[in-house]
């Protein structure tokens, strides 16, 4: 059961990967950093918003409308660490 706590936290710090590298290349793109027409940005850009927008999108509908501030990255990230401490205090139940 151990590895099942281990496989859980490594999931976890992956989505968390995923979500800074979706925070800093949006960053990145909107100041004229990167450049979406060129093909591998294209390629790792589209493919984080595919990965994300199923976890974005359902926190973006209960949250309201900021002016333009998306505040779904920054509340999915809560979330993880939320997951995280509750696991970590139940570890004694994957033995």
């Amino acid at each position: 059961m151990q590895s099942l706590f281990d496989i859980l936290m490594l999931l976890l710090s992956v989505a968390k990967f995923f979500i800074f590298a979706h925070f800093i290349m949006s960053w990145l793109i909107s100041f004229q950093v990167l450049n979406v027409r060129q093909p591998f940005v294209y390629q790792v850009w589209s493919g984080l918003n595919r990965l994300l927008e199923p976890v974005y999108g359902p926190i973006r509908r209960l949250l309201p409308p900021m002016g333009g501030l998306d505040l779904a990255p920054l509340v999915a990230l809560i979330g993880i660490y939320i997951i995280e401490i509750v696991l970590r205090n139940n570890v004694a139940l994957f033995y």
